[in-house]
């Protein structure tokens, strides 16, 4: 093959590449409001990843970057959901053999006996090879104020994986940015394994706002000026409670209100009022309102 047929071929191969990844990163758009930094962060990881293939198919020398990351933020910031669109993107480039992501924590990970944990590990990196691994709050994995803990075996067993198998498995650690900081701090092998560390950012009253519309959407429902009035009225009293999951807060409470809604509109039939095509659709104020959130710091 010529030098410039070889040229040709490679400009093929990089369109191609990007039309494929520009794909995967406009549905990320589409699916997660906001997180800027983290679509960016996203974008120059792929990049990264697009030019290291060309490189490579070029026969350029070019050794496997490291692939292993960390996600820090607070539940419900899209974490996930970035875990899944990653593995598509690793696939595409053939970095992993299968757009597949498996999703653990600590109890899938760690045994309750001496001699339980390698074997539940190793069941699980069976499930992961050849895809992504995610493990949420992986920081419950290490727990030094009990020396007995079987934990400290699993995390043994990731870090050779992590460094010997990386051809077969990328390894996402997510969790709360304080405690993956202190993690990292108290296993320094674990740190040093890792390249990427994205940091999800918590979302505004108004993204979350822009969020529960994308849900309403996908379902054929509405919000009346109203009823967005009170939906945001109610995001503002329920950031400020307990156990707030952003996202997954708003999907929490879209699905209550359509079940008021759907109590509501089967009263009307009851009373003789056949709903039409806006009554099915129309999210009213008065879904939003009936929450718990309006009355004591209770959590509806």
């Amino acid at each position: 093959m010529t030098v410039l047929e070889h040229a040709s071929e490679t400009a093929a191969e990089a369109g191609t590449y990007d039309r494929d990844i520009e794909g995967v990163l406009d549905q990320l758009d589409r699916e997660l409001v906001a997180l800027t930094p983290v679509k960016t962060r996203i974008r120059e990881i792929s990049a990264l990843l697009v030019v290291d293939r060309l490189r490579r198919d070029a026969g350029l020398t070019a050794g496997r970057p490291t692939l292993h990351m960390s996600f820090t933020g607070n539940p419900g910031t899209g974490k996930t959901t970035v875990a899944m669109r990653m593995a598509d993107i690793l696939h595409r480039l053939g970095y992993i053999e299968r757009n597949h992501v498996v999703a653990v924590t600590r109890d899938d990970l760690v045994g309750q006996y001496v001699g339980h944990t390698a074997p539940k590990t190793k069941e699980v990196l069976k499930r992961a090879y050849g895809g992504v691994l995610f493990i949420d709050e992986a920081y419950y994995l290490y727990r030094p104020e009990n020396e007995r803990d079987y934990g400290v075996e699993a995390i043994e067993i990731l870090l050779q994986v992590m460094e010997n198998e990386r051809e077969r498995l990328v390894v996402i650690l997510a969790g709360y940015k304080d405690r993956m900081d202190e993690f990292f701090r108290l296993n320094p092998g674990m740190s040093s394994r890792v390249a990427h560390h994205i940091d999800f950012p918590d979302y505004t009253i108004d993204e979350l706002l822009a969020i529960a519309r994308l849900m309403l959407q996908a379902e054929s429902y509405a919000f009346t000026d109203d009823a967005e009035d009170a939906f945001r009225a109610y995001l503002e009293r329920r950031v400020r409670q307990p156990r707030f999951a952003h996202a997954r807060s708003v999907r929490n409470a879209i699905e209550r209100a359509r079940l008021r809604h759907a109590n509501r509109v089967y009263g009307d039939m009851k009373d003789g009022h056949m709903p039409g095509r806006a009554d099915l659709v129309r999210i009213e104020a008065q879904d939003i309102l009936k929450s718990s959130v309006f009355d004591a710091d209770t959590v509806n």
